[in-house]
């Protein structure tokens, strides 16, 4: 089966068979920073946005995503200039073994997306969906509140 969508903003044409997942499709075509995790949609390893919306990868049949927009982390920054969120995570020590980073970040720009009310509640919240062992949360919590607090005010042009 053939579906188009966008893919970190551009269209894509895949050629899939049925049953295959995101995160599948997305590993083959070597897009790292979605990771293979538990693939019970447990963990958020594989966490992309899909319409600004976190979503694991692991849990979602390619061809769902048909029209769709889709952004993993690679879209988000290039070698010379990181993402505000990946810089916080740098600055605050919270990307520790780095395998829930991705995931982590794609949730906090959801958040960011959907809510311009940060606090430490929500950041939790969104973080609730993304498993780490390295860190107890505290510092991705804390680089949360630092890029988000921080970034300009939507719709605000100037």
């Amino acid at each position: 089966m053939t579906i188009q969508f966008e893919l970190n903003g551009r269209l894509v044409n895949a050629s899939v068979n049925p049953g295959t997942t995101l995160l599948e499709y997305l590993r083959q075509e070597e897009y790292h920073s979605v990771k293979h995790g538990c693939d019970h949609g447990e963990c958020g390893a594989c966490t992309v946005l899909i319409n600004d919306v976190s979503i694991n990868a692991c849990l979602t049949l390619v061809h769902a995503v048909a029209g769709k927009k889709v952004e993993t982390l690679e879209c988000f920054s290039t070698h010379e200039h990181l993402h505000p969120l990946q810089e916080k995570f740098l600055q605050n020590g919270a990307a520790q073994c780095g395998f829930c980073t991705p995931g982590m970040i794609l949730s906090l720009e959801a958040l960011d997306r959907e809510n311009s009310d940060i606090t430490e509640s929500n950041i939790r919240d969104a973080l609730n969906g993304n498993l780490c062992r390295c860190t107890g949360y505290v510092k991705p919590v804390e680089a949360g509140l630092d890029a988000l607090k921080s970034s300009p005010v939507k719709g605000d042009q100037s």
